[in-house]
């Protein structure tokens, strides 16, 4: 089977036949973070932006280890201009992996770095599909809510779901819930929730409203793991 663990903040380790990942590998500086940078044995690094709590450790990750970032094209090639192997992608795009089909999906966010005081913009943030053993995994990165939800829901036949509830930023608890209700994944997960004061919310109310639309959820703390 297939597993998730949960790292705290938008950060998963998805491991199955194949593949060896992380999503947004926000760790350094993370007061949630259940691993330390030096600690990620990967292959593959997805990327949904360019906001320093998502790109995070993903450049050191990649090389030390030799992992493929995979992003939007602009933060794709941010990363490879700074000596990481990158495979470029875009919104809507899709592409087979050894391990299985990767899609971009929109994210309605924005994608930018901060360095010496300065702005980089680098493109469309995303969220991913992510397929692994038959089953495909959705991380919508940092987004609000958006009419092709249900089209997603519609076509994908999600198994996992990973929303983020933590409002300001993204979608708040009741829109994920609403998300959640139009992908109808087996499982959804929440995360993006309590790193900073301004994203406080309450994962066991996100559970329980989603299992009252009779829709898998489950919370899981730092370190924590399902398998799919």
């Amino acid at each position: 089977m297939a597993k998730l663990t949960y790292l705290g903040h938008s950060a998963f380790l998805i491991e199955g036949e194949g593949l060896k990942g992380i999503f947004d590998p926000f760790l350094s500086g993370n007061p949630q973070a259940a691993m330390k940078p030096e600690e990620v044995e990967v292959d593959y690094i997805f990327v949904t932006h360019g906001h320093a709590d998502h790109l995070g450790d993903a450049l050191d990750i990649a090389k030390r280890t030799g992992a493929t970032i995979i992003a939007p094209y602009e933060l794709a090639s941010y990363c490879q201009a700074r000596g990481a192997n990158a495979h470029p992608m875009h919104i809507g795009g899709s592409y087979k992996f050894p391990f299985g089909r990767v899609k971009l999906t929109p994210a309605h966010h924005g994608s930018a770095i901060v360095e010496d005081g300065n702005i980089i913009y680098l493109g469309m943030p995303c969220g991913f599909l992510v397929d692994v053993e038959g089953k495909t995994v959705y991380h919508a990165g940092d987004t609000g809510l958006f009419a092709e939800l249900s089209m997603l829901g519609e076509r994908e036949n999600i198994e996992v779901a990973l929303l983020p509830i933590g409002g300001n930023f993204t979608m708040d608890l009741m829109d994920a819930v609403y998300a959640a209700s139009l992908l109808r994944p087996r499982l959804a997960i929440p995360m993006h929730y309590k790193t900073f004061p301004v994203i406080e919310a309450d994962p066991e109310e996100f559970r329980r409203h989603v299992e009252a639309l009779g829709i898998g959820a489950k919370v899981l703390n730092p370190g924590e793991s399902v398998e799919f």
